[in-house]
């Protein structure tokens, strides 16, 4: 999926974006990008946003920079979205809490099985299973 078909379905569906750059490009770690997220990630945000009723925002996308895998953000698996009292409350109290991941983030696994981890300044979630 381009960045432009991604971000024209987000913004119908109510989810802001944000770059600390200002940008899109894939291959700038100051970027935004959502440039080959998968239909599943895209699909899962806005069950997410329609289900919690809160504001969403992301704020990582498949740009470089982040840590690889094979459910990573290059793979357009996993988004950054920015911590909100409205979305941190719905996460915590809504999905069930799990292990600390590796480097001691708070991890919820949603019904779905797809796994939010509440990082330092904001959730990281990966979306590797059917909303």
């Amino acid at each position: 999926m381009t960045h432009a078909s991604a971000l024209s379905s987000i913004k119908a569906s109510g989810i802001g974006i944000s770059s600390s750059g200002g940008c899109s490009n894939r291959n700038n770690p100051k970027c935004t990008s959502l440039e080959q997220v998968t239909c599943v990630t895209l699909n899962c945000v806005k069950v997410l946003k329609k289900a919690s009723g809160c504001p969403i925002t992301i704020t990582g996308g498949t740009e470089t920079g982040h840590a690889g895998g094979t459910y990573s953000h290059s793979t357009g698996y996993k988004l950054d979205l920015s911590l909100n009292t409205c979305l941190n409350n719905y996460v915590t109290k809504t999905f069930t809490r799990i292990a600390n991941r590796g480097d001691g983030s708070a991890q919820y696994r949603a019904g779905s099985g797809n796994i939010y981890a509440k990082e330092g300044n904001h959730w990281d979630i990966t979306y590797n299973k059917a909303c």
